[in-house]
């Protein structure tokens, strides 16, 4: 179940914009902290278990790596916890590094929670009338790079049942990628070439063309909406007053706890997980119509 998904599309991309506004752009720890956690329960909702312990593989890692490299190429600060080729390493560089890392995931993990909700139609009926061009190449790309790797992995499982993979040789397995790569080639271009058949067929790009959309805005998207509005208010103001103001240079900052502060983060912490909560809600709802089937 996508509860969020069944939104109006203008709706889920005001959301998207809010929480990844400030999440790049208010580098506060604890409302990047917060983003980091609703977007990682948006998309363990969204996703399989199997397919969401698969993403702690990659951005583990990832996580690691950023947070490590800042304290190894910025000295500033002045708390030294070691010397590194009479280098040395900061405390605060070090707290930088992870908060940078937790911005960085945060912001792939909204990234990939956007591709599953924002499909291209949707993209389409928000940006198809002001930027009709545009907005068709990059719903074109969007949808082309899982179509691509869709398309790729049933060929090689198709050749795989063929036979072709029995060789383990470096040689083979270079081979049997080529092999892959050729058919994708041949398989991109048809593809294109029935694209262009059918968008030339439905009358693209004449004058008069209409379009069709089975989107409508419901009075539970205007709530949502006013409620996103608001949330997103908060801490926009907290930034323009300076609630969230934090350094890391040449000492790290103290996290205010005024009311003002956590009202703030209340705010936002809210707005991450709003989508969670409604897949939650969601869930409930269905299992409770199931049980009484």
């Amino acid at each position: 179940m996508k509860a969020f998904a069944n939104m109006h599309p203008a709706v889920s991309m005001l959301y998207f914009l809010s929480v990844l506004l400030v999440c790049m752009f208010i580098p506060h720890p604890v409302l990047q902290a917060e983003a980091l956690l609703g977007g990682a329960l948006f998309c363990a909702a969204l996703q399989k278990r199997g397919a969401a312990l698969r993403d702690l593989g990659f951005y583990l890692p990832l996580f690691l790596m950023v947070a490590v490299v800042n304290p190894l190429f910025s000295h500033n600060g002045v708390t030294p916890l070691f010397f590194l080729n009479e280098n040395p390493v900061t405390l605060e560089a070090l707290l930088y590094g992870v908060s940078l890392a937790v911005m960085v995931i945060g912001v792939l993990l909204w990234c990939k929670a956007y591709n599953e909700i924002m499909t291209s139609d949707k993209f389409l009926y928000l940006f198809g009338k002001l930027i009709p061009k545009l907005s068709l190449v990059l719903s074109m790309a969007l949808r082309f790079i899982p179509t691509y790797l869709r398309q790729s992995r049933r060929v090689s499982r198709a050749q795989k049942a063929m036979g072709l993979y029995a060789g383990k040789s470096i040689t083979d397995r270079v081979k049997n990628r080529m092999r892959v790569l050729a058919a994708m080639i041949s398989w991109s271009l048809e593809n294109a070439m029935e694209t262009s058949a059918s968008m030339k067929a439905r009358g693209y790009g004449k004058k008069g063309r209409t379009n069709f959309s089975l989107f409508r805005f419901r009075a539970s998207d205007g709530v949502l909406l006013a409620i996103c509005i608001c949330l997103l208010a908060v801490p926009l103001i907290g930034a323009a007053v300076g609630i969230t103001d934090f350094m890391y240079y040449p000492r790290v900052g103290v996290i205010q706890t005024t009311p003002a502060a956590i009202a703030v983060y209340a705010a936002f912490g809210t707005l991450s997980v709003l989508p969670f909560i409604l897949e939650v809600k969601e869930a409930i709802v269905w299992n409770y119509s199931v049980s009484k089937i």
